[in-house]
């Protein structure tokens, strides 16, 4: 629970923790947050981690000169890019022995929900799970497990990366420093999650009103 707290406290006060490590690293900031959307995007164990708002609060901080905006950007889009890859390939090898096996700590009805996502999407899963949080995570490794082409995930990997980190990267930094948005930074944080997760609420609504139909 302590360090669900101190996760939750890091993404509605993204401001403060991020400008607090620009102030204590520097340079090596960026490298911190290549490695968050790395492993937000890579690790199929970690779709708790901050994405959409990292990128936003990334994008408000180059408005104000911590970052070279156009660096970020490009830097963000391999991470992306890499996690995906490197998510893609343990689904492909190691998949199904990670899904049988108890002690790691993958939630099956997280994978459940990207195959009813890849099942209504299909390859265009990859593209539009980069806009929903758990299913960003899932669907590199669900499309490794279902052997989709690698060629043909790597199309949709690049196309759905680029998307996802321009849109809130570009959105943090024109809008992030407006005064409106400045002061009441934890709000929009909080804001970007809930629209975020939007989509995966209504799909468990959908799925518990399916199962209550054929009750």
């Amino acid at each position: 629970m302590a360090a669900l707290k101190l996760i939750i406290d890091f993404i509605l006060h993204l401001d403060v923790h991020l400008g607090q490590l620009i102030a204590a690293y520097g340079a090596v900031t960026y490298a911190i947050l290549f490695t968050v959307i790395f492993v937000e995007t890579g690790l199929v164990i970690t779709p708790f981690l901050p994405g959409d708002s990292l990128l936003f609060a990334a994008g408000a901080f180059a408005a104000l000169g911590s970052f070279n905006i156009f660096f970020l950007w490009l830097f963000l889009i391999f991470s992306a890019f890499l996690g995906d890859t490197v998510n893609y390939w343990i689904g492909h090898f190691l998949g199904e022995k990670l899904l049988e096996n108890p002690a790691v700590p993958i939630k099956k009805s997280h994978i459940e929900k990207t195959q009813r996502f890849f099942a209504k999407h299909g390859g265009k899963t990859i593209i539009l799970a980069r806009f929903v949080p758990i299913v960003r995570t899932c669907a590199p490794f669900v499309a490794g497990i279902g052997r989709m082409s690698y060629r043909r995930f790597l199309s949709f990997n690049l196309v759905g990366g680029a998307a996802w980190v321009t849109l809130f990267v570009f959105a943090g930094f024109f809008f992030g420093n407006i005064p409106g948005v400045r002061h009441n930074f934890s709000l929009v944080i909080f804001a970007i999650v809930f629209i975020s997760t939007v989509p995966v609420l209504v799909e468990f609504l959908r799925s518990k009103k399916t199962k209550k139909l054929k009750i």
